[in-house]
């Protein structure tokens, strides 16, 4: 299935009509602030391994990462974070930032690795912003791409990821043209932010 959105002003209607499809398992490929995403609830958890398989990721290996509506709501799945770290993310969220954080008891299990770490993103998104509200929870993420001999690459044309992943995914979200850069990476384990990957977030240490 494919739903078309306006990217700043997405019609509530059709995004519950993917929350709907989303609470019962299913996977999509929706827009982040980055880059087009794969993504689906994080209690789902045959709908995680569905993500993972697609991206070539194994559960108990991978870095994953979720994508939270706001401070508060990444609170209830991060370990207390130091004030500094804190006042960090207020500045830089909602952003293209994605922050390794150390995650706690109500992340479920799936997401723990050995490491005992979660990405955590807020993106500056209005149809992920409005999706995940409603859906309630936070939604697992990962970003769209496909490897070539020379490079990763991230599709952009909408067109292009329906020819490829339309079979794959249950529904997918256009709102037109992506983007072809990933998010900065930030590890905050530490107590301090440190960069892990340069991205479209801007960052000066």
């Amino acid at each position: 299935m494919r739903i078309n959105v306006h990217p700043d002003n997405p019609p509530r209607r059709k995004l519950e009509q993917v929350a709907d499809i989303i609470r019962s398992g299913g996977t999509m490929i929706y827009p982040t602030d980055t880059v087009y995403a794969l993504g689906c609830a994080i209690g789902q958890h045959k709908a995680v391994d569905k993500i993972c398989r697609l991206r070539g990721l194994n559960p108990a290996k991978a870095n994953l990462s979720i994508i939270c509506n706001d401070l508060s709501q990444l609170s209830d799945y991060a370990a207390q974070l130091d004030n500094h770290v804190f006042r960090e993310l207020k500045r830089l969220l909602p952003g293209p930032y994605t922050v390794i954080l150390v995650g706690n008891k109500m992340l479920p299990k799936i997401f723990r690795n050995k490491k005992k770490t979660i990405g955590i993103r807020v993106p500056d998104n209005e149809v992920t912003s409005m999706l995940v509200d409603i859906l309630g929870e936070p939604i697992l993420t990962a970003s769209l791409k496909w490897d070539d001999d020379d490079e990763i690459e991230y599709p952009t044309d909408i067109d292009d990821i329906y020819e490829h992943y339309g079979r794959d995914v249950d529904v997918i979200i256009d709102a037109g043209a992506g983007g072809n850069t990933p998010s900065t990476v930030l590890d905050a384990t530490s107590g301090q932010l440190e960069l892990i990957r340069e991205g479209k977030g801007e960052w000066d240490s």
